[in-house]
């Protein structure tokens, strides 16, 4: 009888990502679990999908129409990429391999379907506020009722505390 566990394909580690500071931190976070795991990162972005721009999109990325332009989903996984960069390299050796995705559609949804067959879906959520001490933001809640995978929440720093 064979005990080895069948090698196959290891799973990712999805982690949202807006290039906002609550995004940043959950990045580092599923850098660090891919590096103890072995595993690659998949960072995903949604834009498009609510009546606002994205974090870090001009104005000018949008047409009169309220429809992204087609460069936006260019300039947005060209600022997710560079931030995603930078953090690797914080992170350091060994470098982990990350997928870098900027699909449209709303942020919950486009993560829950991006997550599929990871091991491991990880947000941040800004937990700005008394209130956002207290509940999850909206899209962290709609995530860890509806995923079929592990969910991490990365909360905010305490107040007072660096970054």
């Amino acid at each position: 009888m064979n005990t080895t566990p069948a090698s196959g394909p290891v799973a990712p580690i999805v982690v949202g990502t807006d290039c906002s500071e609550s995004a940043r931190r959950a990045v580092l976070f599923a850098l660090r679990e891919a590096q103890l795991r072995g595993v690659g990162v998949r960072a995903v972005c949604a834009y498009g999908g609510g009546h606002t721009e994205p974090p870090g999109t001009a104005l000018t990325g949008w047409r009169t129409s309220g429809e992204p332009s087609p460069h936006l989903q260019d300039a947005v996984a060209r600022d997710v990429t560079d931030s995603i960069e930078e953090l690797r390299q914080q992170v350091g050796e060994p470098y982990v391999e990350v997928e870098v995705r900027c699909d449209r559609g709303r942020p919950a949804q486009v993560l829950l379907d991006a997550s599929q067959d990871a091991s491991l879906l990880v947000v941040g959520t800004r937990g700005a506020g008394l209130w956002g001490r207290l509940t999850l933001g909206s899209t962290s809640t709609e995530i860890v009722h509806h995923a079929h995978v592990p969910v991490v929440v990365v909360p905010p720093p305490p107040e007072g505390a660096a970054g």
